[in-house]
């Protein structure tokens, strides 16, 4: 189990680092005007979120191994699950915007985005918090 668990925090760590920096990117392309730089950045963001998604199924994935082997104990737990729903809505929400600016369509400014941005850290701060100390 020691081996699933370190490739469930290797996956999540990885995970992490796409959800850290595609909304910073969104921030940029927020404020881009000069459509070769807007092209650029939305080639970086698409192949970003390519490859969060592949990062994303296999921490998923050993998660639910972790979680079969060791069963649902606890509150902290449903908290944790809780948090990883929204983390992968989170990460779905991230693809709707990323269409949003393919299309031309984007609402919301680089502030926006720049706030959008502190939501996985939260979680991240607050997952870290449950699985470590186990409150309840």
């Amino acid at each position: 189990m020691l081996l699933v668990k370190s490739l469930h925090i290797v996956f999540v760590v990885s995970w992490f680092a796409g959800l850290f920096y595609l909304p910073r990117i969104f921030v940029n392309l927020a404020m881009e005007d000069e459509s070769a730089a807007r092209a650029r950045l939305l080639l970086m963001a698409r192949k970003l979120y390519r490859f969060m998604t592949i990062l994303a199924l296999p921490a998923i994935a050993f998660g639910l191994w972790l979680w079969l082997g060791y069963g649902i104990t606890g509150g902290w737990m449903h908290a944790k699950l809780g948090l990883v729903v929204v983390l992968i809505g989170y990460h779905h929400g991230c693809g709707r915007l990323l269409k949003r600016f393919e299309a031309g369509t984007n609402r919301h400014s680089h502030r926006w985005y720049r706030w959008f941005n502190e939501l996985p850290v939260l979680i991240l701060v607050a997952v870290v918090i449950l699985v470590v100390m186990k409150p309840f």
